[in-house]
């Protein structure tokens, strides 16, 4: 009788908000430039629960990194405009308490350095985030939250980072220059820098770490770097210029945002072809597989929403509404 007056006890708490929900069993988070918060989805239900507001002003982030327990959130504060365009440029990185939906510290760069991109490298436990005034990737322990270093990339523009899966290389896309960086994230050294075209954006690895992708931003075209040669070894051709990407568990698939067409173009990773495109709602941004491999999310910028794809059907299985300007997604387990 007592286990069931406490649990009507704990019920009531929850509804009424004095008790937290968690969020760590399967949320997606999803960063709104527009709005300057980052939303809370749970997975299961495909809806937004809750909104975590940036508290900054004139500025805004626009990607997310989770922490490996889950407990953590990342979100660097790029500034008020997009690459390699004037504005204000961000000094910070906020840090959330995903259990309270509260920030509970940042981490400032000490000067304007628009971070970008944070990836969380699981072999090594370290946090990097790309710096683009400064032409590095930064180098953060999550746990003490102190920077611990850093690795050039001697380009401008080192928007977004892809890691290889053992952790000791990076791959930068720098957007004006139309170059990748290959990065040695151990010895935090420049290897190689890669001509690509005369502007790219985004950027990811195949399961294998053979192959790294980035998208031409002046043809309806993606480049595929064999990492062994450090060269461009063969182009997809896409209905659209691409933009964010991301490469199936299964190692089978290539997902490729098209925001022109507002669709997902499916790669054949064999073949290097195009095998069918997914509608989704307007400008596809940002691509998050699930770790189980069974669902794409798909941040849609200007119409504020997420799709998500069933990837054994290839077809949107829920739009979830997120906020103004969806763009960077995350996921916290």
């Amino acid at each position: 009788m007592r286990k069931l007056v406490f649990q009507f006890l704990l019920l009531c708490a929850i509804c009424i908000g004095l008790v937290p929900v968690s969020v760590h069993a399967q949320s997606l988070l999803v960063v709104n430039q527009g709005d300057t918060n980052v939303s809370v989805v749970d997975a299961v239900a495909a809806k937004e629960v809750a909104t975590i507001a940036e508290k900054t002003t004139g500025v805004h982030g626009h990607e997310v990194a989770v922490s490996a327990d889950g407990h953590t959130a990342f979100v660097p504060i790029y500034g008020s405009s997009g690459v390699g365009k004037p504005g204000i440029d961000g000094h910070e990185m906020l840090v959330i308490d995903l259990g309270s939906r509260e920030i509970v510290g940042d981490i400032d760069f000490g000067h304007g350095v628009r971070p970008h991109c944070a990836v969380l490298d699981p072999a090594s436990g370290l946090l990097y985030v790309t710096t683009e005034l400064d032409k590095t990737v930064t180098v953060l322990d999550p746990r003490t939250r102190k920077i611990v270093g850093s690795v050039p990339t001697g380009q401008e523009e080192s928007h977004m980072l892809v890691l290889s899966h053992d952790g000791k290389r990076g791959y930068t896309s720098n957007v004006g220059p139309g170059t990748v960086s290959v990065l040695d994230m151990v010895g935090r050294k420049t290897v190689a820098v890669i001509p690509v075209s005369g502007q790219v954006q985004r950027i990811a690895i195949s399961t294998d770490d053979k192959s790294v992708f980035t998208a031409d931003q002046t043809k309806p075209q993606l480049a595929v770097i064999d990492t062994a040669t450090q060269k461009v070894k063969t182009w997809v051709a896409l209905p659209g210029t691409g933009y964010g990407t991301a490469a199936t568990p299964d190692g089978r698939w290539l997902l490729v945002a098209v925001p022109s067409t507002n669709q997902v173009a499916v790669v054949d990773l064999g073949s290097m072809q195009v095998v069918r495109r997914v509608d989704v709602p307007s400008t596809p941004q940002e691509i998050l597989i699930r770790p189980d491999g069974k669902i794409a999310y798909v941040s849609c910028n200007t119409s504020g929403k997420v799709a998500a794809i069933d990837l054994a059907e290839w077809n949107v299985q829920k739009v979830i509404a997120a906020g103004k300007f969806a763009d960077g997604l995350g996921w916290a387990k």
